[in-house]
């Protein structure tokens, strides 16, 4: 894409989850991942690609919406022993600083709060295009990933296996796949 068409671009986007996915992979048992995602989330970010350091970053997760396919095990990430909910009831993140790797890659490190503990993390996001829809938004989509350690946060919850090692991982791979629209000013 030629640095008009990418200048063309800069603007104010909202996430659209619908066409999104914030998700997780962690270890189980220490032979297995378990795959998980949250279904409920907003975000809003301003994107400049001429001067990617004055773009910028929201996202708002809430944590009640985790979603492993095993309501079981859904419940109990709600608990204390992971999220919990019932006093923390929202992850956030907020972006610190972006800045342009390559062609296609921008570096976002930001704050990150789960659980109440605040803590720096660096994320490689791949710019994967962008497009016009059927309704005349203009979209953009980025895919990203880092693995943090959960106990960062105060997520700590174990138990040891009778074969040695623990039922949980320690680190945590979140994935964001990101569709965003253009916000387009107010008229008037």
């Amino acid at each position: 894409m030629s640095t008009q068409q990418l200048q063309s671009l800069t603007g104010d986007y909202t996430v659209d989850a619908a066409h999104s996915r914030i998700g997780f992979v962690a270890r189980h048992a220490m032979i297995t991942k378990v795959r998980g995602q949250f279904d409920t989330y907003e975000g809003h970010a301003h994107i400049d690609f001429d001067n990617p350091e004055k773009s910028s970053a929201q996202l708002t997760i809430e944590t009640a919406s985790i979603d492993t396919r095993n309501e079981q095990r859904d419940g109990h990430l709600r608990t204390n022993d992971f999220f919990d909910v019932s006093n923390h009831p929202q992850i956030t993140f907020t972006s610190t600083s972006v800045e342009r790797s390559d062609d296609d890659t921008f570096r976002v490190g930001g704050d990150l709060t789960i659980k109440g503990v605040t803590k720096p993390v660096t994320i490689d996001f791949e710019f994967a295009g962008s497009a016009k829809d059927p309704y005349g938004n203009i979209r953009l989509g980025f895919e990203g990933q880092v693995t943090v350690n959960r106990r960062d946060w105060g997520v700590e919850w174990n138990a040891p296996l009778e074969t040695g090692g623990v039922l949980v991982g320690d680190k945590v791979v979140l994935e964001l796949e990101i569709s965003a629209v253009q916000t387009m000013p107010e008229a008037g």
